[in-house]
């Protein structure tokens, strides 16, 4: 869910900016899946199609594939010390941690901003499957740990120390196991508790719309729609 910004040059001392970038998996595989669908059927349809079905299949082309691209390869959140940027399909926005108000989970992922305004992290999705899960692990090792305790009082480390329990009962959430997202969601709050006064963290939020998507789909679009009505 997360790689390093490789922008980073050695020369340099670290920048304290540095970016943590947020991307979902099975967003991409999907995506690209998506995109293999559409290449694969609009090109052969304008190789052996005849006039009308090849443009018919390039203006739907001209259409889709930014729109695929845009809900699936496309959004990524990018965080750092100083500001969080999210890259959604059709806008890019940027808050500085100064002013963000809080970030919720429910069932999507969102930061809201001290104005109200709400921005969905669609690079972040929310699996009640995948906290499902991971409440039944947390279950699960929380009778083992229980098991374990009654039987010998825990295991011994080095030192003598008892280590009680697992890394999952000693995750986050009051000891319950976390699903990916959700972890995710915590790295942006603690970002948040621990910049939100800073001052490289301070500015105003600005909002982009990606004229790099939307130009290409509303000239397919009109295309398309030029085609169909001239029969």
């Amino acid at each position: 869910m997360t790689t390093p910004d490789h922008e980073h040059h050695p020369s340099t001392p670290d920048p304290a900016a540095r970016d943590r970038v947020y991307r979902s998996p099975m967003g991409v595989l999907g995506g690209v899946a998506l995109l293999a669908i559409v290449f694969w059927l609009g090109i052969d349809a304008l190789v052996r199609g005849e006039s009308r079905t090849q443009w018919l299949a390039l203006a739907a082309m001209i259409l889709i594939v930014p729109l695929a691209s845009a809900f699936t390869l496309r959004p990524a959140v990018y965080a750092n010390e100083e500001r969080l940027r999210i890259r959604n399909p059709l806008r890019v926005i940027v808050l500085p941690w100064g002013q963000v108000a809080s970030l919720r989970s429910a069932y999507s992922n969102e930061v809201v901003a001290k104005s109200g305004t709400k921005y969905q992290l669609w690079a972040i999705p929310v699996s009640l499957r995948a906290r499902k899960k991971a409440a039944q692990r947390a279950d699960r090792t929380a009778a083992e740990t229980n098991a374990a305790g009654r039987g010998g009082g825990g295991r011994k480390g080095r030192g003598g120390r008892d280590f009680e329990g697992s890394f999952g009962a000693a995750d986050a959430d009051g000891g319950r196991t976390r699903a990916e997202t959700d972890k995710v969601m915590d790295d942006l709050r603690e970002l948040l508790e621990r910049h939100g006064d800073d001052e490289p963290a301070q500015g105003e939020v600005t909002v982009r719309w990606a004229y790099e998507i939307v130009g290409p789909a509303v000239a397919g679009a009109v295309l398309l729609l030029i085609l169909l009505a001239m029969g």
